[in-house]
Protein backbone atom coordinates (compact mmCIF):
# COMPACT_ATOMS: atom_id res chain seq x y z
CA UNK A 1 0.00 0.00 0.00
CA UNK A 2 2.95 2.39 0.94
CA UNK A 3 4.12 1.40 -2.64
CA UNK A 4 1.01 2.59 -4.12
CA UNK A 5 1.08 5.81 -2.19
CA UNK A 6 4.42 6.51 -3.53
CA UNK A 7 3.36 5.56 -7.27
CA UNK A 8 0.56 8.18 -6.71
CA UNK A 9 2.60 10.72 -6.21
CA UNK A 10 4.42 12.88 -8.99
CA UNK A 11 8.37 13.18 -8.17
CA UNK A 12 8.23 9.79 -5.32
CA UNK A 13 8.83 6.05 -6.96
CA UNK A 14 7.26 3.25 -5.64
CA UNK A 15 10.76 1.22 -5.90
CA UNK A 16 11.69 3.93 -3.69
CA UNK A 17 9.98 2.18 -0.84
CA UNK A 18 10.30 -1.42 -2.25
CA UNK A 19 14.02 -0.75 -1.85
CA UNK A 20 13.69 0.74 1.42
CA UNK A 21 11.56 -2.06 2.46
CA UNK A 22 13.87 -4.81 1.71
CA UNK A 23 11.90 -6.42 -0.98
CA UNK A 24 12.99 -4.74 -4.15
CA UNK A 25 15.37 -7.80 -5.49
CA UNK A 26 12.56 -10.31 -4.73
CA UNK A 27 9.51 -8.36 -6.67
CA UNK A 28 12.32 -8.33 -9.47
CA UNK A 29 12.92 -11.94 -9.52
CA UNK A 30 9.31 -12.72 -8.98
CA UNK A 31 8.75 -10.26 -12.33
CA UNK A 32 10.97 -12.14 -14.24
CA UNK A 33 10.12 -15.58 -13.66
CA UNK A 34 6.81 -14.60 -15.46
CA UNK A 35 8.38 -15.49 -19.09
CA UNK A 36 6.90 -18.07 -22.25
CA UNK A 37 8.99 -21.49 -20.23
CA UNK A 38 5.74 -20.75 -17.65
CA UNK A 39 3.75 -22.62 -20.15
CA UNK A 40 5.78 -25.85 -20.12
CA UNK A 41 5.91 -25.65 -16.40
CA UNK A 42 2.27 -25.79 -15.92
CA UNK A 43 1.75 -28.61 -18.82
CA UNK A 44 4.53 -30.89 -16.84
CA UNK A 45 3.63 -29.87 -13.26
CA UNK A 46 0.01 -28.03 -13.15
CA UNK A 47 -0.84 -24.61 -12.14
CA UNK A 48 0.69 -25.32 -8.24
CA UNK A 49 4.43 -25.10 -9.06
CA UNK A 50 3.54 -22.12 -12.13
CA UNK A 51 2.52 -20.11 -8.87
CA UNK A 52 5.22 -21.10 -6.92
CA UNK A 53 7.75 -20.61 -9.80
CA UNK A 54 6.39 -16.41 -10.00
CA UNK A 55 6.34 -16.39 -6.12
CA UNK A 56 2.52 -15.94 -6.72
CA UNK A 57 1.29 -14.93 -3.01
CA UNK A 58 4.04 -12.16 -2.63
CA UNK A 59 3.31 -10.84 -6.02
CA UNK A 60 -0.43 -11.04 -5.59
CA UNK A 61 -0.45 -9.90 -1.95
CA UNK A 62 1.64 -7.05 -2.84
CA UNK A 63 -0.32 -6.17 -6.34
CA UNK A 64 -3.57 -5.88 -4.22
CA UNK A 65 -1.93 -3.39 -1.54
CA UNK A 66 -0.85 -1.32 -4.57
CA UNK A 67 -4.20 -0.98 -6.53
CA UNK A 68 -6.17 -0.88 -3.04
CA UNK A 69 -3.96 1.90 -2.20
CA UNK A 70 -4.35 3.97 -5.42
CA UNK A 71 -8.31 3.45 -5.36
CA UNK A 72 -8.41 4.30 -1.85
CA UNK A 73 -6.37 7.19 -1.99
CA UNK A 74 -7.04 8.92 -5.14
CA UNK A 75 -8.95 11.29 -4.10
CA UNK A 76 -6.96 12.10 -0.72
CA UNK A 77 -3.43 12.45 -2.96
CA UNK A 78 -5.18 14.68 -5.53
CA UNK A 79 -6.46 16.37 -2.40
CA UNK A 80 -3.16 16.57 -0.83
CA UNK A 81 -1.41 18.05 -4.02
CA UNK A 82 -4.05 20.48 -3.96
CA UNK A 83 -4.04 22.07 -0.86
CA UNK A 84 -0.89 20.95 0.91
CA UNK A 85 1.51 20.84 -1.91
CA UNK A 86 4.66 21.66 0.49
CA UNK A 87 3.69 19.11 3.40
CA UNK A 88 3.20 16.66 1.06
CA UNK A 89 6.53 17.32 -0.44
CA UNK A 90 8.42 17.83 2.53
CA UNK A 91 7.63 14.32 3.95
CA UNK A 92 8.59 12.06 0.64
CA UNK A 93 12.12 14.74 0.48
CA UNK A 94 12.23 13.62 3.86
CA UNK A 95 11.79 9.98 2.74
CA UNK A 96 13.78 10.22 -0.65
CA UNK A 97 17.02 11.76 1.23
CA UNK A 98 17.33 8.61 3.67
CA UNK A 99 16.96 6.29 0.67
CA UNK A 100 20.01 8.00 -1.09
CA UNK A 101 21.92 7.20 2.54
CA UNK A 102 21.02 3.43 2.73
CA UNK A 103 21.44 2.70 -0.62
CA UNK A 104 24.56 4.06 -1.35
CA UNK A 105 25.97 2.21 1.81
CA UNK A 106 24.99 -0.84 -0.33
CA UNK A 107 27.51 -0.36 -2.63
CA UNK A 108 29.93 -2.67 -2.60
CA UNK A 109 33.86 -2.45 -3.56
CA UNK A 110 33.13 1.46 -4.17
CA UNK A 111 35.62 2.66 -6.62
CA UNK A 112 36.15 5.42 -9.49
CA UNK A 113 33.77 3.70 -11.86
CA UNK A 114 31.01 3.38 -9.12
CA UNK A 115 31.18 6.92 -8.49
CA UNK A 116 30.94 7.87 -11.96
CA UNK A 117 28.10 5.62 -12.63
CA UNK A 118 26.32 7.94 -9.80
CA UNK A 119 27.19 11.12 -11.46
CA UNK A 120 25.99 9.18 -14.91
CA UNK A 121 22.24 9.10 -12.63
CA UNK A 122 22.12 12.60 -11.28
CA UNK A 123 22.73 13.73 -14.52
CA UNK A 124 20.31 10.91 -16.42
CA UNK A 125 17.63 12.35 -13.58
CA UNK A 126 18.09 15.98 -14.23
CA UNK A 127 17.18 15.27 -18.26
CA UNK A 128 14.72 13.10 -18.37
CA UNK A 129 11.65 15.60 -17.85
CA UNK A 130 13.35 17.77 -20.89
CA UNK A 131 12.57 13.88 -23.05
CA UNK A 132 9.07 12.90 -22.57
CA UNK A 133 6.83 13.06 -25.12
CA UNK A 134 3.15 15.11 -24.60
CA UNK A 135 0.44 12.24 -24.64
CA UNK A 136 -3.52 12.75 -24.38
CA UNK A 137 -5.68 9.98 -22.61
CA UNK A 138 -7.78 10.62 -26.24
CA UNK A 139 -5.38 8.24 -28.11
CA UNK A 140 -5.68 4.96 -27.06
CA UNK A 141 -2.04 3.80 -28.64
CA UNK A 142 -0.63 6.41 -26.35
CA UNK A 143 -2.26 5.43 -23.00
CA UNK A 144 -0.10 2.09 -23.89
CA UNK A 145 2.50 3.76 -24.41
CA UNK A 146 2.18 6.10 -21.52
CA UNK A 147 1.52 3.09 -19.15
CA UNK A 148 4.81 1.43 -20.20
CA UNK A 149 7.15 4.59 -19.80
CA UNK A 150 5.30 4.99 -16.12
CA UNK A 151 5.79 1.44 -15.08
CA UNK A 152 9.32 1.08 -15.74
CA UNK A 153 9.81 4.08 -13.92
CA UNK A 154 7.57 3.08 -11.16
CA UNK A 155 9.82 -0.42 -10.40
CA UNK A 156 13.73 2.04 -10.75
CA UNK A 157 14.18 3.78 -7.25
CA UNK A 158 14.13 7.48 -7.72
CA UNK A 159 12.47 7.75 -10.78
CA UNK A 160 8.79 8.88 -10.59
CA UNK A 161 6.17 6.78 -13.22
CA UNK A 162 3.81 9.31 -12.06
CA UNK A 163 6.08 12.64 -12.22
CA UNK A 164 7.05 11.59 -15.74
CA UNK A 165 3.06 11.20 -16.61
CA UNK A 166 2.76 14.65 -15.07
CA UNK A 167 5.65 15.70 -17.83
CA UNK A 168 3.42 13.97 -20.61
CA UNK A 169 0.22 15.48 -19.44
CA UNK A 170 -1.25 12.47 -19.04
CA UNK A 171 -1.31 12.74 -15.28
CA UNK A 172 -4.51 14.18 -14.58
CA UNK A 173 -6.61 12.04 -17.01
CA UNK A 174 -5.06 8.85 -15.60
CA UNK A 175 -5.83 9.92 -11.86
CA UNK A 176 -9.76 11.32 -13.20
CA UNK A 177 -9.66 7.47 -14.65
CA UNK A 178 -9.33 6.24 -11.27
CA UNK A 179 -11.83 8.29 -9.53
CA UNK A 180 -14.80 8.32 -12.38
CA UNK A 181 -13.86 4.03 -12.92
CA UNK A 182 -13.22 4.71 -16.77
CA UNK A 183 -12.13 1.22 -17.09
CA UNK A 184 -11.09 1.34 -21.14
CA UNK A 185 -8.81 4.47 -20.10
CA UNK A 186 -7.45 2.15 -17.08
CA UNK A 187 -7.48 -1.57 -19.48
CA UNK A 188 -5.44 0.33 -22.23
CA UNK A 189 -2.88 2.02 -18.94
CA UNK A 190 -2.78 -1.62 -17.50
CA UNK A 191 -1.59 -3.04 -20.89
CA UNK A 192 1.09 -0.66 -21.69
CA UNK A 193 2.24 -1.73 -17.82
CA UNK A 194 2.38 -5.08 -18.31
CA UNK A 195 4.03 -4.75 -21.16
CA UNK A 196 6.78 -2.40 -19.86
CA UNK A 197 7.35 -3.91 -16.65
CA UNK A 198 7.36 -7.67 -18.34
CA UNK A 199 10.19 -5.99 -20.37
CA UNK A 200 12.50 -3.61 -18.41
CA UNK A 201 12.24 -6.43 -15.61
CA UNK A 202 14.58 -8.62 -17.27
CA UNK A 203 17.20 -6.11 -18.36
CA UNK A 204 17.40 -4.72 -14.78
CA UNK A 205 17.71 -8.07 -13.11
CA UNK A 206 20.45 -8.57 -15.70
CA UNK A 207 22.11 -5.63 -14.38
CA UNK A 208 21.85 -6.22 -10.95
CA UNK A 209 23.37 -10.26 -11.47
CA UNK A 210 25.63 -8.51 -13.42
CA UNK A 211 26.95 -5.26 -11.89
CA UNK A 212 25.18 -4.52 -8.75
CA UNK A 213 27.88 -2.13 -7.40
CA UNK A 214 27.25 0.17 -10.36
CA UNK A 215 23.94 -0.60 -11.21
CA UNK A 216 23.22 0.88 -7.58
CA UNK A 217 25.55 3.74 -8.06
CA UNK A 218 23.48 4.81 -11.11
CA UNK A 219 20.61 4.32 -8.76
CA UNK A 220 21.88 5.68 -6.24
CA UNK A 221 22.56 9.06 -8.46
CA UNK A 222 19.38 9.26 -10.22
CA UNK A 223 17.47 9.51 -6.35
CA UNK A 224 20.18 12.33 -5.62
CA UNK A 225 18.89 13.76 -8.87
CA UNK A 226 15.14 13.18 -8.26
CA UNK A 227 15.37 15.63 -4.75
CA UNK A 228 15.66 18.80 -6.99
CA UNK A 229 11.94 17.41 -8.40
CA UNK A 230 10.75 16.95 -5.00
CA UNK A 231 11.74 20.30 -3.54
CA UNK A 232 8.93 21.27 -1.26
CA UNK A 233 9.28 25.24 -2.04
CA UNK A 234 9.21 25.79 -6.09
CA UNK A 235 7.73 28.01 -8.34
CA UNK A 236 6.39 27.93 -11.64
CA UNK A 237 7.30 29.06 -14.41
CA UNK A 238 5.58 27.52 -17.07
CA UNK A 239 2.56 25.27 -17.45
CA UNK A 240 0.42 23.43 -20.34
CA UNK A 241 -3.40 23.18 -19.88
CA UNK A 242 -4.69 19.51 -18.62
CA UNK A 243 -7.65 17.36 -20.23
CA UNK A 244 -9.98 19.77 -18.42
CA UNK A 245 -8.08 23.41 -18.55
CA UNK A 246 -6.60 23.40 -15.45
CA UNK A 247 -3.19 24.69 -15.49
CA UNK A 248 -0.69 21.79 -14.86
CA UNK A 249 3.10 22.52 -14.46
CA UNK A 250 5.75 21.54 -16.94
CA UNK A 251 8.32 23.76 -15.62
CA UNK A 252 9.13 24.64 -11.98
CA UNK A 253 12.23 26.50 -10.48
CA UNK A 254 13.26 25.40 -6.75
CA UNK A 255 13.68 28.40 -4.33
CA UNK A 256 14.23 29.02 -1.04
CA UNK A 257 11.77 28.91 1.85
CA UNK A 258 12.23 32.75 2.73
CA UNK A 259 11.43 33.17 -1.04
CA UNK A 260 8.55 31.35 -1.07
CA UNK A 261 5.70 33.63 0.13
CA UNK A 262 7.23 36.70 -1.93
CA UNK A 263 7.37 35.25 -5.18
CA UNK A 264 4.29 32.92 -4.78
CA UNK A 265 1.86 34.65 -2.50
CA UNK A 266 1.27 31.48 -0.44
CA UNK A 267 2.38 30.41 3.17
CA UNK A 268 5.98 28.78 3.19
CA UNK A 269 5.01 26.87 6.49
CA UNK A 270 8.32 25.83 7.14
CA UNK A 271 8.13 24.59 11.08
CA UNK A 272 5.78 22.14 9.71
CA UNK A 273 7.39 21.22 6.62
CA UNK A 274 10.81 20.98 8.35
CA UNK A 275 9.16 18.01 10.82
CA UNK A 276 7.07 16.13 8.09
CA UNK A 277 10.40 16.00 6.05
CA UNK A 278 12.00 14.83 9.66
CA UNK A 279 9.06 12.18 10.28
CA UNK A 280 9.59 10.89 6.53
CA UNK A 281 13.28 10.32 7.40
CA UNK A 282 13.18 8.69 10.40
CA UNK A 283 9.89 6.33 8.67
CA UNK A 284 13.05 5.09 6.41
CA UNK A 285 14.92 4.72 9.10
CA UNK A 286 12.79 2.54 11.13
CA UNK A 287 12.57 0.18 8.19
CA UNK A 288 16.27 -0.05 7.72
CA UNK A 289 16.40 -1.17 11.89
CA UNK A 290 13.62 -3.22 11.51
CA UNK A 291 15.14 -5.32 8.43
CA UNK A 292 18.52 -5.49 10.34
CA UNK A 293 17.14 -7.02 13.30
CA UNK A 294 15.34 -9.56 11.14
CA UNK A 295 18.46 -10.40 9.53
Amino acid sequence: MAMGAADAVPGVSGGTVAFITGIYEQLLASIRSINPTLISVWHREGFKAVWRKIDGQFLSTLLAGILSSILLLAHLISYLLLNHPVLLSAFFFGLVLASVILIYRQIEGRTLLTSIGLILGVILMSLINQLMPSLSVDQPWQVVLAGAIAICAMILPGISGSFLLLVMGIYGGIIQAVKSFDFLVLGLFATGCVLGILSFSHLLGWLFNRFRAMTLAVLTGVLIGSLQQIWPWKQMVSYKLGRHGEAVPIAQTNIFPSEFTLLTGADAQLLPALLIMLLGFALVLAFELKSDRKN
